[in-house]
């Protein structure tokens, strides 16, 4: 039975991530699979990788056929590295401890250039927010200035308006509109007594 290392589709419509199976290359791509092995998520960034190095490796010591994403995977992790050096070990050219050695330094290169690649991505994540919260700043100060500029015309024409005013011809207003409201009540207050003694009469 021809057995394949692969990925099986999951998740929703355009945010699918992966299982990483070990299946055969008769079955569906979604469907049965003999062991899973891993799991692999391209929505992250990084896309983050979670495989069973251990059961990789046993699955291709036995024999199975990585696809090209997965060979990719495989190759990430140092689960073919690895298995290269175990090759090596078995046809006499190195010695365990050698093999060891060689793949602890490996991982430790490996390791570091991940931590170097996230950190890239941290600091430019910085700086683009920092650009674009500077780029907010010039906007908001040159829409504070336009604003002011059409306001400050309108203050000098109001007081290009505005007469002097006069203190005795406001006064003499003043007191001509209070006569005018005592006149209007008196007239009321004698048109009520007038209905009032109407009334009494009937």
């Amino acid at each position: 039975m021809p057995v394949k290392i692969r990925l099986a589709r999951h998740g929703r419509k355009r945010r699918a991530f992966y299982y990483i199976v070990a299946a055969d290359s008769r079955a569906p791509r979604d469907g049965r699979y003999i062991e899973r092995i891993g799991s692999y998520n391209p929505n992250t960034d990084p896309a983050s990788i979670d495989l069973n190095f251990d059961k990789a490796l046993g699955w291709l010591q036995n024999g199975a056929v990585p696809t090209d994403t997965c060979r990719a995977i495989l190759s990430y992790k140092g689960v073919l590295y690895k298995n290269h050096l175990l090759k090596g070990v078995t046809k006499g050219a190195l010695t365990e401890e050698e093999a060891e050695s060689k793949f602890s330094s490996w991982l430790k290169d490996k390791e570091q250039k991940i931590q170097a690649k996230a950190d890239k991505l941290k600091a430019e994540t910085k700086t683009e927010r920092e650009t674009r919260l500077k780029i907010e700043e010039e906007i908001n100060k040159a829409r504070a200035e336009e604003i002011a500029a059409k306001r400050t015309p309108v203050t000098e024409e109001v007081e290009q308006t505005e007469e002097p005013v006069d203190e005795e011809t406001a006064a003499e207003e003043v007191k001509a509109e209070a006569e005018t409201k005592t006149e209007e009540v008196k007239a009321e207050v004698t048109e009520t007594k007038e209905e009032t003694e109407e009334k009494k009469e009937d």
